[in-house]
């Protein structure tokens, strides 16, 4: 129960954080003219978001009388573990490569490319996209919440499961089958948090899999 009222109260400063940047970059939009809608809500946004949510999740371990890098799980990978999220990561893509144009003719999700209107821009919906989301998602869902879960009568199993639909969730701005592609892939996230004991090794994979979609196929977060 500590750990979902936690998450809400992350996912709740998370959502406040974004509006206030936002609006405050509204009230400076001849600064930020030259951003794209996409560039200024996913880019900037997330970035100034980020500190914040991964505050929550800080305080919470110290108030806990908790490590903060211990409880996320934020150990360095070894190389083996490297390797083996970076084979199961590729094969998990060329599946869902493979069955994406079957699939999707029932069911597609107009992508927003908007982004590439300006180099700088780009660079700015890049660090969302593919740094601040990740950190922020990973440290939630497969830092704080996974070990939460885990530890209770869910175990492990469970925490993988419930994790990988509760990120799903997040991502509700996607159709249903790319609600179901994430969570496919927070399966893999939470399987390969589990198996490496590395928060960091899923950021990694998540910043990995952004990237590539990012340049092949619009935006996932």
């Amino acid at each position: 129960m500590e750990t979902l009222f936690v998450g809400l109260i992350a996912y709740a400063v998370h959502t406040l954080t974004l509006k206030l940047a936002l609006n405050t970059m509204w009230d400076l939009r001849h600064v930020v003219a030259q951003f794209s809608l996409a560039q200024v809500r996913v880019g900037l946004a997330i970035v100034l978001a980020c500190p914040a949510t991964v505050a929550v999740f800080w305080i919470a371990t110290r108030m806990a009388n908790r490590k903060f890098t211990d409880y996320l799980a934020l150990n360095w990978p070894t190389m083996r573990e490297l390797v083996l999220a970076l084979v199961l990561t590729t094969i998990l893509l060329l599946a869902q490569s493979f069955a994406w144009p079957i699939l999707s003719r029932w069911d597609l999700s107009a992508a927003d490319h908007s982004f590439a209107s300006s180099p700088d821009g780009l660079l700015i919906y890049l660090m969302g996209v593919c740094i601040a989301a990740p950190i922020s998602e990973e440290f939630a869902f497969r830092g704080f919440i996974f070990r939460g879960w885990s530890q209770s009568f869910l175990h492990s199993r469970g925490a993988i499961a419930l994790t990988a639909a509760a990120w799903a969730m997040l991502h509700n701005q996607y159709s249903w089958l790319g609600l179901a592609s994430v969570f496919v892939g927070g399966l893999l996230l939470g399987y390969i948090r589990w198996r490496s004991n590395s928060t960091w090794l899923t950021v990694m994979m998540h910043s990995a899999v952004n990237i590539i979609i990012f340049f092949t196929g619009g935006a996932y977060v």
